[in-house]
């Protein structure tokens, strides 16, 4: 097993079982254990126009009470619940599912893995996580942990906020960006028993397939009862091992997808 994943374990193992670890251990010192920890945001900041897939239209803001006239500000905002860095809950695709209210909270803490396959990216577009990229995962890092939180880093998210360059669609209209494989999630849900997945793209699913709106692999992950983020960044500044994972959303009533906030915690 891999130093930094031990260290990931003892820092997760500290939030969760800092009360239990000693007689003189409290959830005071857990916090304030964690404040000397690196924290880095994994969400993107958006706007009325940001990068969304490609059925959605653009957000609206609009000020209502503003400080010269009012003495405070209040803005309303209309956007579709997949807007920026957000949560897909399973009731996204799965009729009967949880939405984001349901959405345990003991499911929002959790170890970070970050399968890093930027530099074949880089080299190909269309490319797809592959069976070969989690062997070498853990082969520096022991097997991925049950309840892990999954992110593969693409550094797609450089590309925004251009909503051409998150597409990257040909003259033909194909869209070319990189997505996760059947093969791989299966093993993650099934085999390793992860409890969340997320990316830098739009979709789940590689752009040759949803050129083609074929949204499979978003559909397994939902339908088999788990949640997904879509559109992270700053996955580059995380280590592959050792890190924890901290995701929230607003408590939207039978909500079926929200902007959400997801930042890593790790040793400094």
């Amino acid at each position: 097993m891999g130093r930094s994943f031990r260290k990931g374990i003892v820092l997760f193992t500290l939030l969760f079982l800092g009360a239990c670890a000693t007689e003189d251990t409290s959830l005071t010192d857990t916090a304030q254990t964690l404040q000397t920890k690196k924290f880095v945001d994994l969400t993107h900041a958006f706007d009325v126009d940001t990068p969304h897939w490609y059925g959605f239209h653009a957000a609206t803001r609009k000020t209502l009470y503003d400080y010269k006239k009012d003495g405070f500000r209040v803005e309303e905002f209309c956007h579709v619940g997949q807007w920026g860095t957000h949560v897909d809950p399973p009731g996204h695709f799965a009729e009967g599912g949880a939405m984001v209210d349901a959405i345990p909270l003991k499911d929002m803490v959790m170890p970070l893995v970050v399968l890093d396959v930027h530099d074949k990216v880089a080299q190909n577009p269309d490319y797809v996580l592959s069976m070969a990229d989690i062997v070498v995962w853990e082969a520096k890092h022991g097997p991925i942990p049950e309840g892990s939180f999954v992110a593969m880093r693409t550094d797609w998210s450089k590309r925004w906020p251009s909503q051409a360059r998150m597409q990257n669609s040909d003259k033909k209209g194909v869209h070319h960006y990189p997505g996760w494989s059947k093969e791989t999630l299966k093993f993650l849900y099934e085999t390793r028993h992860i409890t969340a997945s997320g990316h830098e793209t739009t979709d789940t699913d590689p752009g040759l397939a949803t050129t083609h709106d074929d949204y499979s692999l978003e559909a397994y992950i939902l339908k088999s009862g788990h949640y997904q983020i879509e559109l992270l960044t700053n996955l580059a500044q995380v280590p592959e091992a050792g890190g924890m994972v901290v995701v929230s959303w607003p408590k939207f009533k039978n909500g079926s997808g929200f902007p959400a906030r997801i930042f890593a915690i790790m040793e400094p």
